[in-house]
């Protein structure tokens, strides 16, 4: 069987934390979807570590991390990766495998998505111009660059016929966009040379050989649930599944396969970027948030949004993962507040409704609040759960209640060792 770990939200629940907890339980840890838009944060021993596209798994000496064939791969960015971990000493040969079909994101998708975000003008949906959206959109039209592509003589003559396609394109958006694809191409041919000497599997086939024999495997998710392409906010989404289902696109396991799904969300609700959001705060329990959280994208650096939690948008991702645990980041973050609210339904077009809607924009839509007493404790010594204050045993226990699944884990700080079993 296989064990998800998925984030409830719009992304930043914690999720590289938590799969560096879980680590020690599995021997596989694998990446499913997603490029180097994901940003895991890992602390321990003091040192912050942001991983893009490496598993959060790679600190431990047993277990192995496969990039899965669902993952599109920046070559210069996962060398940067590799060159910032190099000082630990990691077996990159044997301890990272790399899917055969996974694709590659190329100097030229980056640019096409700086031209295409500039198009938009106000209407830009927040990309973090990694190029990961005319990655996808190349692999389902069908012409896209893949790892295994790597290891044919003609990958070149390839490189180059994508590359001349997507500057016609470019000129086609008729925007300002000054490059030097030269320079560009010196450090990606650089960082191919790197990749190259990484390990590449036929990962559907490891991962169901690992299965068939008994191996426990991790499958990790990036972003968030609702930024899925699909049952997310469209279109201020990502351009994968992020949900459950990309679980088995983005390693080849069928759905019978997967075992126990656990799901990351942070004790109040965070975005980055544009889109709506019903819980947002403009206030200055909003800004408390922000500054005692450390609301920064690992990836972008750009200030988070916060509000309450959104219990009708938690249900909703819990529902379409089929999430089987719970796991609460940052409630540390919420001492304090004497009054802590929860999103319990929403008024959609005039009427109360109590599931996520097709339009969550402002116009269309208001929250409804239920509120409960705070808890002014400070949560980041506290190691086990017979000392968490009556106040947050409330909290907790109002949302199993409301999302009918268990909170198995609460983090009470950012370093690995503040995380409590309940």
């Amino acid at each position: 069987m296989i064990d998800l770990l998925l984030g409830l939200q719009w992304g930043d629940e914690g999720k590289g934390k938590i799969v560096d907890v879980l680590t020690k339980d599995y021997d596989i840890i694998a990446r499913f979807q997603g490029g180097p838009n994901a940003g895991h944060t890992l602390i321990f021993d003091g040192i912050k570590h942001v991983l893009h596209t490496i598993p959060s798994g790679i600190f431990h000496k047993t277990a192995i991390n496969i990039v899965g064939n669902g993952v599109v791969i920046d070559p210069v960015i996962f060398k940067k990766e590799l060159d910032n971990l190099a000082k630990y000493n990691l077996d990159f040969k044997t301890k990272l495998l790399i899917s055969r079909k996974a694709h590659v994101i190329l100097p030229t998708h980056r640019l096409l998505d700086a031209a295409s975000e500039a198009m938009k003008g106000k209407a830009k949906i927040g990309s973090t111009l990694k190029g990961i959206g005319p990655t996808y959109m190349d692999k389902t039209g069908r012409n896209g660059f893949r790892i295994g592509d790597f290891e044919l003589d003609n990958w070149k003559e390839k490189y180059q016929s994508l590359t001349k396609k997507h500057l016609k394109m470019i000129e086609f958006f008729d925007v300002e966009l000054e490059f030097d694809l030269k320079e560009l191409e010196i450090e990606f041919f650089e960082a191919v040379k790197v990749l190259k000497s990484l390990t590449f599997i036929d990962s559907e086939e490891y991962i169901n050989n690992a299965i068939t024999n008994g191996k426990t495997i991790l499958a990790e998710g990036a972003q968030g649930s609702l930024l899925d392409v699909d049952f997310g906010t469209y279109p201020f989404v990502t351009s994968s599944n992020t949900t459950a289902a990309g679980a088995c696109t983005g390693l080849g396991v069928a759905p019978n396969k997967i075992g126990k799904v656990f799901g990351i969300f942070k004790a109040y609700t965070t975005r980055v970027g544009s889109g709506p959001f019903p819980t947002e705060l403009f206030d200055e329990d909003g800004a408390t948030m922000a500054k005692v959280g450390q609301e920064f994208g690992a990836t972008t650096g750009r200030p988070r949004r916060c509000g309450w939690l959104d219990l009708i948008a938690l249900k909703y991702a819990v529902q379409i993962n089929g999430v089987t645990r719970l796991m609460m980041m940052k409630g540390d973050v919420l001492s304090g507040f004497d009054t802590l609210k929860m999103c319990t339904s929403y008024n959609y077009q005039g009427k109360e409704t109590f599931y996520l809607p097709y339009n969550i924009e402002e116009k269309n839509l208001s929250v409804n609040y239920t509120e409960i007493k705070g808890w002014k404790e400070d949560l980041t010594k506290m190691t086990t759960a017979d000392e968490l204050p009556k106040n947050l045993n409330d909290y907790i226990k109002y949302i199993e209640e409301f999302v009918g699944v268990p909170i198995t884990v609460v983090s009470v700080g950012p370093d690995r060792k503040q995380t409590i079993n309940k």
